[in-house]
């Protein structure tokens, strides 16, 4: 399938050059004894809110905002109080990413299933947009119309009145129109969007709960700061790119896309990625235990290393040139271990002071 691209992909991460960073600049900021999250994000006025995974079905909380150091259902216990029989369309089923929008709300994406690989239940996956003002929900985009049994909605970013995600599951790209809520797939099975190797940490495959490999297709995206390009990945890499202006013309067909998908970096399996103002790509190296600095011209280098970044997951570039790294050990919890968790408490999230500037996007 590589072949349809004119690209062959490589089995391993690339060399890179020497440290950045030492592991000694990495500041542990939060910590939790037995929950396990997988994001962060930070507003303009400095709140902190991080996605959590349930390790139990119907225990526990899926969006959390940090309160004293401990993290507290967000933005109500309802929407983190739904069981098999609810609604799932009014509360958090799945919940799998967040960020602060260039508006300046908290938005969420839920895959709409308790379970991970599980099909997503009638009305569960949505993007979800909280105002931080009033901290209740101000809209609930469906994603019902662009997602199937198979699909796993992972991601989001914005570019415009658009917001583009990735399903992990059914391998693809949606594309939302944030005025008209209209959901479009591109890339549907496309090569470039469907995991081609097998799905590592720390050096070993992933098996899932029933014993067989973990598979996890378009996952990781970023949005250049112009707007212009698009990069996104299966989660084992490589790392793609095309111009937005393919995604959202709705005329254009995927065999005209696909004319236009080119690999950005060679990569492989990642836990999450942020972009800077500049167009630096940082991406987690799951296998490495480190961050991995992406140059727009797809050069790649080692930010970071440290044997405590264990899956670090979706990041966040604060105001004032922070990146913030969730080590999530994902690779450790039992949809990745072969249904046993092995993770290490407490699990932290680190601060890394880079003085790059973030984007709204």
């Amino acid at each position: 399938m590589a072949l349809a691209l004119g690209i062959a992909i490589a089995a391993t991460a690339p060399a890179v050059a020497a440290d950045r960073y030492p592991g000694s600049a990495l500041q542990p900021v939060l910590s939790s004894p037995d929950l396990v999250f997988n994001g962060i994000t930070r507003s303009q006025d400095g709140r902190l809110f991080s996605p959590f995974q349930r390790q139990t079905k119907g225990e526990g909380i899926e969006l959390g905002e940090w309160v004293d150091g401990k993290p507290v259902p967000y933005p109500n216990a309802a929407w983190n109080a739904w069981k098999p029989g609810d609604d799932p369309a009014s509360a958090f089923v799945g919940l799998n990413a967040i960020r602060i929008g260039p508006d300046g709300d908290l938005w969420a994406v839920d895959k709409g299933s308790d379970s991970f690989g599980g099909a997503p239940l009638p009305g569960g996956p949505k993007l979800v947009r909280i105002d931080l003002a009033t901290n209740s929900v101000r809209r609930v985009y469906p994603l019902g119309s662009g997602t199937g049994p198979k699909s796993f909605v992972d991601d989001f970013r914005f570019n415009g009145h658009r917001v583009y995600l990735t399903d992990a599951g059914a391998p693809a790209i949606l594309v939302l129109d944030l005025d008209s809520g209209r959901v479009r797939r591109v890339l549907d099975g496309h090569p470039s969007t469907v995991a081609q190797r097998p799905l590592t940490g720390e050096g070993r495959p992933l098996v899932g709960e029933d014993g067989g490999p973990v598979q996890v297709h378009a996952d990781q995206l970023e949005v250049s700061p112009d707007g212009q390009t698009f990069y996104y990945q299966p989660c084992t890499g490589p790392l793609y790119k095309i111009p937005t202006r393919w995604l959202d013309d709705e005329e254009a067909s995927d065999a005209e896309r696909a004319k236009h998908v080119s690999v950005h970096a060679e990569i492989g399996s990642t836990g999450g990625t942020a972009i800077d103002a500049a167009g630096t790509i940082y991406a987690s190296d799951t296998d490495g235990l480190r961050i991995l600095a992406i140059a727009p011209d797809g050069a790649v280098s080692t930010l970071v290393r440290d044997p405590r970044l264990v899956w670090g997951d979706a990041m966040w570039i604060d105001a004032a040139g922070g990146l913030w790294i969730p080590a999530a050990q994902m690779n450790r919890a039992p949809i990745m271990n072969g249904g046993r968790s092995a993770i290490r408490f407490p699990t932290t999230i680190y601060r890394l002071e880079i003085g790059a500037k973030p984007v709204a996007n």
